[in-house]
């Protein structure tokens, strides 16, 4: 059920507070472990905490609904998990992915992850608040590439099929950024020829943040991640900031003051 949100209720920043890090981890259990019907070692079932070994040293990109109750952790309302690094920093994505190219590029990264909006705000201005936001975080530190991985729902590869392959056929990254699955979990997208792919299906099928960074002229790496734990199938996407069109770097940027 989406509901009519007044916008001037909401605020974007990064957690502040045990408190805020605690109603973001409580936000990925509804969204994920609930809705999603995933799991992970370090999911509190209890007490309603979806949390990973990485929590700790990253940021947390918090949307905030000021009238909601604090004291029940209900106060958060879109997330983003981010880190920016480099060579030597070790990223959530490296337990699917080898990310030698973009660790040898030199270029400044950012791994963007767990995000989620809470049901009641997507259709808001939740999902552009925490884009220009996420923006002007990777402004402020001079970002050239954002990497991440997502997921399409499910883990049935005969359902996946048409979308998965439609994104290796029309959107696989340059060699330069072609990140690959791990070998011991590599799992081939190239399930389908293109001319056997119905592309508009295909496409409906492909969920709205992996969308969204294609329109940002985000491309995927090699080979899909079968994470059965989170009852998901994961690519990586890679967007090069330097290399995204006018219309494009104007949608990363909306919002920008």
């Amino acid at each position: 059920m989406h509901m009519n949100i007044d916008a001037s209720h909401l605020t974007l920043r990064l957690a502040e507070s045990d408190e805020d890090r605690r109603a973001s981890e409580r936000l990925r259990y509804r969204v994920f472990v609930e809705e999603l019907g995933g799991d992970g070692p370090l999911v509190d079932h209890e007490g309603r905490f979806e949390r990973d070994r990485f929590d700790p040293v990253y940021d947390h990109l918090v949307l905030i609904d000021e009238t909601r109750d604090r004291a029940a952790l209900d106060h958060v309302v879109g997330v983003y998990r981010v880190q920016p690094g480099g060579a030597e920093t070790r990223f959530y994505s490296e337990d699917e992915y080898d990310l030698a190219p973009l660790k040898a590029s030199g270029r400044r990264l950012l791994e963007l992850g767990r995000s989620c909006v809470h049901p009641e705000y997507r259709s808001g201005m939740a999902l552009p608040m925490l884009w220009a936001g996420l923006a002007e975080y990777a402004r402020a530190r001079e970002i050239e590439l954002l990497f991440g991985v997502a997921s399409l729902h499910g883990t049935d590869l005969d359902t996946l099929a048409a979308p998965l392959s439609l994104l290796h056929h029309k959107h696989l990254a340059p060699p330069a950024l072609r990140v690959r699955a791990q070998p011991e979990v590599y799992q081939p997208m190239d399930l389908m020829p293109l001319e056997a792919i119905d592309r508009v299906a295909a496409m409906r099928a492909v969920p709205p943040l992996i969308k969204s960074y294609l329109k940002l002229g985000g491309v995927v790496g090699d080979g899909a991640f079968v994470d059965h734990a989170f009852n998901t199938t994961d690519v990586c996407l890679v967007i090069d900031v330097a290399a995204m069109s006018p219309s494009a770097r104007a949608r990363y940027g909306a919002g920008r003051s």
